[in-house]
This record gives structure tokens, C-alpha cells and sequence, in this order.
């Protein structure tokens, strides 16, 4: 990994207002790009507004419009950009197929990949597909994955993809304030996430009250390979984060000489045939 700049966005994404929500994260694009970030990321379903029950409805294949939208984006600026849509299931789409929650990882190549959300909350899986792999991404300066929200309570998801070579593991949000004290709880868990893989972890929400009354609660932090909080924000408004992640530490955990450091990689340490013994 390289020394790498991010910028996390929390911002109100209108249910159905693509237009409008791809208009703001074009602003926050631009900012980023100005400020020197090689990376930013939207939260969750950024792009088409988070919404369960009409959510076919708000389904784009991709490639698509969208899709094409946030590619330009990220090739006019010069920057990697993460962001979410609901896509459209199957290939091609088939009637009745529910939709995926994916997140789009668009470099200023050209080339577009994704991610879809694989671990589905309760009030998700009756209106959402959930995806079946957890790809790692290769940037010009750092291996990036992303995890979706609920994903991130799963500790094998973040070992999977530190075990794929994942340096940076992206999670953005879509946690509304009814799920509770949205610090508190991130608190909790990411850090362990970062500290048991030795993986940088940074995380951003959607922030504002949105059709239907449902109102989302912001935040943004990012936790170094030591699990320790390297930086944060978070008000009641739209805001973006930029972060450097200096690459001295996971460099030397994951591969350096120094057999001290290289112990604090628990993942080197692992006894997959213990554990399959135990799960059979």
C-alpha cells in the first residue's frame, strides 16, 4: 500500500431523485478531487435514495444511466468514486427478480466493478437479493473492498477480505436514527474490525429526514490497522471527511521484517483446519 488521501461523504439522498442526488455528489466530487483525495465514498444507495418497499421500482441495470453518470464523474475529476444504487437483478433482469443493494466502484479509467451488499437485515431480504462474493479491488495505491452497513457485523466478512489482500475496507450507510446511537454502536465494532485484520476502515451514512419520515443519522470516522480512531465527523448536515491514510503501519503488520510487528497480523496466525473441524 501507498500513502492514500479518501474523502467520506454524509449526505440526504432523495428517494427517487437520481438527478438531484448525483447533482450534489458531482459538488462533493469536485471538492474532493480539489483537495487531493484519490478516493471518495458515498454511502449507501447514494445514488437512487434508500427505500425497501419501492425498490424494483428505483432498480437500474448495469451497466446504465447511472452507472454512466458516476463513471464520467470519477473521469472528469480524476478520482476513484464509491457509490450506491439499487441494480436490477439478473442477466438480464427477469420479472420478479428482487433487486441488489450495490455499491459501484468507478475509477478515472473508465472501468466500472461493484460490490453487492451480502448480508441483508430482516426488513431488507423480502424487497432485496443479496449478493454472493466478496470481491478486493486493485487502485493505483492501496487493495480497497467495501462492506455495506449490516455487513460489518459479521467479523468473517472483514477477515475474508483481509485474507484477499484487502488494505482499506470501505462501509458505507444507510443507518437510520431509530437503529440508536449511531457513535456509540460503530464504536463498538469497527475497531475490532480494523484491529484484527489490520486493515484501515472507513465508514460515512446517509445524514437527514427523507420521504416517508424516515431521518438518517450522519457520521463519519476511519480507524487505522491498530483499531485506533484516526478521525471523524458527523453533524446533522451534509459534510464530507478527508482523511490521509499513511501506509507505514499496515506495511510493516502485514509485511515487514520486524517479527514483532508482523505478530500483531493475527490473520497469518489462523487455524482454518481447526475450525472447519469444529463447524462439521
Amino acid at each position: 500500500m501507498q500513502d492514500t488521501r479518501i474523502a467520506l461523504v454524509q449526505m440526504r439522498a432523495l428517494t427517487g431523485r437520481i438527478e438531484a442526488n448525483l447533482a450534489g455528489m458531482e459538488q462533493f466530487t469536485a471538492h474532493a478531487a480539489r483537495s487531493g483525495a484519490d478516493i471518495i465514498c458515498f454511502p449507501e444507495l447514494s445514488a437512487t435514495g434508500y427505500a425497501r418497499r419501492p425498490a424494483s421500482l428505483l432498480a437500474e441495470e448495469v451497466p446504465g444511466k447511472t452507472a454512466a453518470a458516476l463513471a464520467r464523474m470519477a473521469r472528469t475529476h480524476g478520482i476513484t468514486v464509491l457509490a450506491g444504487l439499487v441494480e436490477a437483478g439478473g442477466y438480464p433482469p427477469q420479472a420478479g427478480q428482487r433487486p441488489f443493494i450495490t455499491h459501484l466502484v468507478c475509477c478515472p479509467d473508465g472501468i466500472v466493478s461493484g460490490y453487492r451488499k451480502t448480508h441483508l437485515g430482516r426488513s431488507e431480504r423480502p424487497f432485496f437479493s443479496a449478493g454472493d462474493d466478496l470481491p478486493v479491488f486493485s487502485l493505483p495505491k492501496a487493495r480497497i473492498a467495501i462492506a455495506i452497513c449490516w455487513d460489518m457485523h459479521f467479523p468473517e466478512v472483514a477477515a475474508c477480505l483481509a485474507l484477499k489482500g484487502a488494505e482499506i475496507i470501505f462501509t458505507p450507510h444507510a443507518s437510520p436514527e431509530v437503529s440508536g446511537d449511531r457513535r456509540e454502536l460503530w464504536l463498538k465494532y469497527l475497531p475490532a474490525r480494523a484491529y484484527d485484520n489490520a486493515a484501515f476502515v472507513a465508514a460515512c451514512n446517509l445524514v437527514g429526514q427523507v420521504e416517508g419520515g424516515r431521518r438518517f443519522s450522519g457520521g463519519l470516522m476511519v480507524f487505522d490497522p491498530r483499531g485506533r480512531l484516526l478521525a471523524e465527523a458527523g453533524g446533522p448536515a451534509e459534510e464530507m471527511l478527508v482523511v490521509d491514510l499513511p501506509a507505514q503501519t499496515l506495511n510493516e503488520i502485514r509485511h515487514g521484517e520486524a517479527r514483532s510487528m508482523r505478530q500483531n497480523f493475527f490473520l497469518s496466525f489462523r487455524r482454518p483446519e481447526l475450525y472447519r473441524k469444529l463447524l462439521d
